[in-house]
């Protein structure tokens, strides 16, 4: 890749952790656009990894970092979601089986492969190809890593997405939670509900009590402190949308009048206008993950940015 500004280590350099025997998380610095966190186990048939990367060069030092552990195949690709910062680089792995909820394989079709986007400038995507996932599921799959069962499971509303899936090893109390949990960052629910997130994060991942959580941007941790944090955010984005509504006010003007707190501090804040969008579309009676106008929610985020790109050292 020629330029420097998109080495794998800036902002920060990967760091390959194993969180259980066999269990890996890969967490990619600083967490931000485009830039997420995978994961994979070592088992005695092949690798199973929790999503790729959004570009070939992100998704390469990925495997490089799986083969520091395994000469083994990546046999199974779980996808998490269907966006491209955790999809993009399957076509990279050949020899898996690229496995994703139904929805997630009907979304990446419609977005496409990896293209120039007028939101995010100078992304270097490596020439990758659009390889969707090929075996989908409705409800919940369970892959086996040996003896160890992993049970793959679509979270049962639009939250982060409309198909989004957890990964999750009772055995070992290990959560791959996708892009439900934005750790240390600003969550963003623009392609599916505020309520839904509310939902899924108090009645589908709390109750699970995982020691370990792996999510798609952030740091890996454990406790409830990160959960806690994600629903405060939800809950004073969805008590916004109403205030705002109310006062006959758009998205981005409520955005913008609004002080954001203790959640200023948090990266890629314009993040409140795509999800004052939905929230607005929820109020007005639209259904969770239905269709709202995203390019206009994205350039309302750009105006919020004041104008400049969002940021991204994908």
């Amino acid at each position: 890749m020629s330029s420097a500004r998109h080495d794998v280590t800036r902002p920060g350099r990967p760091e390959l952790r194993e969180v259980s025997d066999g269990v890996f998380a890969y967490v990619q610095p600083d967490g931000t656009w485009w830039i997420n966190n995978t994961g994979f186990l070592v088992g005695p048939q092949g690798v199973v990894s929790v999503d790729a990367c959004s570009t070939r060069q992100r998704t390469l030092a990925y495997q490089r970092a799986i083969a520091s552990v395994s000469s083994a195949p990546v046999r199974t690709l779980i996808n998490t979601h269907h966006h491209g910062d955790h999809t993009f680089g399957n076509c990279l792995f050949p020899t898996a089986t690229i496995l994703a909820h139904e929805r997630a394989r009907a979304e990446a079709l419609a977005f496409g492969p990896p293209r120039p986007l007028p939101y995010w400038e100078h992304v270097e995507w490596g020439g990758l190809t659009l390889d969707p996932p090929f075996v989908t599921f409705t409800d919940q799959v369970t892959v086996h890593v040996g003896d160890l069962r992993v049970e793959v499971r679509h979270v049962g509303t639009p939250a982060h997405t409309t198909n989004d899936v957890i990964v999750w090893i009772p055995e070992r109390s290990v959560l791959y939670c996708g892009d439900l949990v934005f750790h240390g960052g600003t969550p963003f629910v623009l392609m599916g509900s505020v309520t839904g997130s509310i939902e899924v994060l108090e009645e589908v991942v709390r109750p699970l009590g995982a020691g370990t959580v792996v999510p798609g941007h952030g740091a890996v941790f454990a406790g409830d402190a990160p959960l806690r944090d994600t629903l405060d955010y939800l809950r004073f984005v969805a008590d916004l949308a109403v205030r705002g509504r109310e006062a006959g006010v758009t998205p981005l003007e409520a955005a913008r009048d609004t002080d954001l707190g203790r959640f200023a501090g948090w990266p890629d804040a314009e993040r409140i206008v795509g999800n004052l969008h939905r929230a607005y579309a929820e109020l007005d009676g639209t259904p969770r993950g239905g269709p709202v106008d995203i390019y206009a929610a994205l350039a309302d985020m750009v105006a919020y940015n004041g104008g400049k790109p969002l940021s991204c050292l994908a």
